[in-house]
């Protein structure tokens, strides 16, 4: 499963900064905290239903486009 948060992680931070989006504004779009949009980018956290519905909100994306596999 570790694996699976790095994957998320490493393709959360590609697609923040293709919106050219520093982590701390992605997380003042997304109303999170930066330091646990760090997190979820470097795998450490297991983002929930609700956070990953705002992350694709603040990154103006789909649900699919989200997700790397």
């Amino acid at each position: 499963m570790d694996e699976i948060k790095k994957q998320f992680g490493k393709h959360l931070r590609k697609l923040r900064q293709e919106k050219k989006l520093t982590q701390e504004e992605l997380a003042d779009k997304a109303d999170m905290h930066s330091t646990y949009i760090g997190q979820i980018e470097r795998g450490k956290r297991n983002p929930s239903l609700i956070n990953l519905y705002k992350l694709t909100k603040a990154l103006k994306i789909s649900g699919g486009h989200l997700l790397p596999f």
